[in-house]
């Protein structure tokens, strides 16, 4: 059993679809008996934006204020859209000192990538690539595995993601862990706010892309010479695309084995990470070791903040 936290909800994206699945994740968290605060930000509208975009990165900009005690987590709400319109307005220097002191868990995935990228290109802070409070907390049945994987990462100094999806390749490679939603890291090639990380071990998901366009994200990356200065690629949660008869036999596999002859890296499939029901926790800038074989593969993540 974890112990009790204080939970502060930021919004740096979207409102949320479901007002209930937000108030069932606070219910919820409340009921495991933690402390829950920003919950009035999940109130707020501004278009299709939990508030202005003023209003939603002061909602990160607060943690930066030394008059005020920080929380232990900030869970983003949800994903979306809207991250990246605030990234110029956050501030960086004020982070990287409140947090050099007393480190906050920041959680979230999908759209929050905007924001982990950023904050880590800027100020190095370590964030959480994980679940957010409607559509993991909120969820109708919370997923046990999510839970569990959520607070091991955030409150063990070193933990192990092991998946038995069947790998074809054979590797063991060390390096700093990043990643998130695919977009939004294509999204922010050759901006200030996309970190250069070399020999790193790079994670990626992203709902509702075709594989084709999976592939020419991937591709950008590829010929902006990101993956070339990577160790390996681990492949999360890629659902609610659609084949079609036009497709004649493309597919994901198919795509991942273009990756592949195009950039020589290793890929390693089956995480369970991004928009599924299942979610694991991993810390982004963290340092990883990465084991795969024929019958599955480990990833062991260690030298990340963790809840005191």
């Amino acid at each position: 059993m974890t112990h009790s936290r204080t939970i502060e909800i930021v919004a740096p994206s979207g409102y949320p679809h479901d007002e209930y699945a937000a108030a069932r994740g606070i219910a919820r968290l409340v009921a495991q008996g933690h402390r829950v605060l920003g919950t009035e930000r999940v109130l707020r509208r501004h278009q299709r934006f939990c508030g202005t975009d003023a209003e939603r990165a002061h909602d990160l900009n607060s943690l930066a204020d030394p008059a005020r005690p920080l929380p232990d987590i900030a869970l983003a709400l949800r994903g979306g859209y809207g991250a990246v319109r605030i990234l110029d307005a956050l501030d960086y220097a004020g982070l990287k000192r409140r947090f050099a002191d007393a480190p906050v868990a920041l959680c979230g995935h999908s759209d929050f990538t905007a924001i982990q990228l950023a904050l880590f290109a800027r100020a190095d802070i370590v964030t959480f690539g994980g679940p957010m409070l409607t559509a993991n907390f909120g969820a109708e049945t919370l997923s046990a595995f999510t839970s569990e994987a959520f607070w091991r990462a955030l409150e063990s100094p070193e933990f192990t993601v092991r998946e038995t999806a069947p790998q074809s390749v054979e590797i063991d490679v060390s390096g700093p862990l990043w990643g998130g939603n695919l977009a939004m890291i294509a999204a922010l090639v050759g901006t200030p706010y996309m970190p250069r990380i070399d020999g790193g071990i790079l994670f990626l998901e992203d709902v509702n892309e075709h594989p084709y366009r999976v592939e020419r994200m991937l591709y950008q990356l590829h010929l902006a010479g990101i993956l070339a200065r990577q160790r390996a690629l681990v492949l999360g949660d890629f659902t609610g695309a659609k084949l079609s008869p036009y497709d004649n036999g493309y597919d994901f596999a198919s795509m991942v084995e273009q990756i592949r002859a195009a950039t020589r890296l290793p890929v390693v499939t089956g995480l369970r990470f991004g928009h599924g029901v299942d979610l694991v926790t991993l810390p982004f800038g963290a340092q990883a070791r990465l084991q795969a074989a024929h019958d599955g593969f480990s990833l062991t993540v260690a030298g990340h903040p963790t809840l005191r």
